[in-house]
């Protein structure tokens, strides 16, 4: 047991240290995330399973705080409306439920966040179709060398792995990098 507790310890490390050669990719989607605040945008993200939690643990630092008592940050999750979600899967098809959101809430001044460790969930690529029809901005925050929705966002950062374990290990990190950026240069 403890041989199998070092080989994930190593291999968190392992994927964390790749994202170091991420930064240039880190700054451009943290200056995407000011530019749209700053201009009156709000952020929308959506995911799918524990994406979906780190959706909702993303947007929750932007409205509420991420270290810094201040201004709430205009965030939301497409991941928490019960009523939203199961009412566009029923009547719709599960790969509308975000993109129906989309449609509803988004406008230009916005940036549309896709955490996904494959890239290939059809209901978060009909909502990158979607976002680009509405000249949203839109970045992945990717997985197992992206899947289909690298091609559908216009930044995307993949994380170097095809273990879904350390894919949203190393997510989680990315999240709380940008959320100190953001409260860094948005509340000096």
């Amino acid at each position: 047991m403890k041989e199998k507790i070092k080989s994930l310890i190593s291999s968190h490390i392992e994927t964390t240290k790749e994202l170091e050669k991420k930064i240039e990719l880190i700054q451009s989607i943290t200056s995407q995330i000011i530019k749209s605040l700053r201009e009156g945008g709000k952020i929308l993200i959506c995911g799918n399973g524990g994406s979906a939690s780190q959706a909702e643990h993303f947007s929750a630092e932007l409205v509420g705080r991420f270290k810094k008592e201040r201004f709430p940050l205009a965030a939301l999750a497409l991941t928490t409306n019960t009523a939203i979600l199961t009412a566009l899967g029923n009547d719709f098809g599960f790969e509308h439920i975000f993109s129906k959101q989309i449609s509803a809430l988004g406008n230009k001044k916005d940036t549309v966040i896709f955490l996904s460790t494959s890239g290939n969930s059809l209901n978060l690529i009909k909502a990158a179709e979607v976002s680009e029809e509405l000249g949203i901005y839109t970045i992945g925050i990717l997985g197992k060398g992206g899947g289909r929705l690298k091609e559908k966002v216009k930044l995307s950062l993949i994380v170097d792995s095809q273990e879904v374990p350390r894919i949203q290990e190393v997510h989680s990190l990315i999240i709380h990098i940008i959320c100190e950026l953001i409260e860094e240069e948005l509340f000096k």
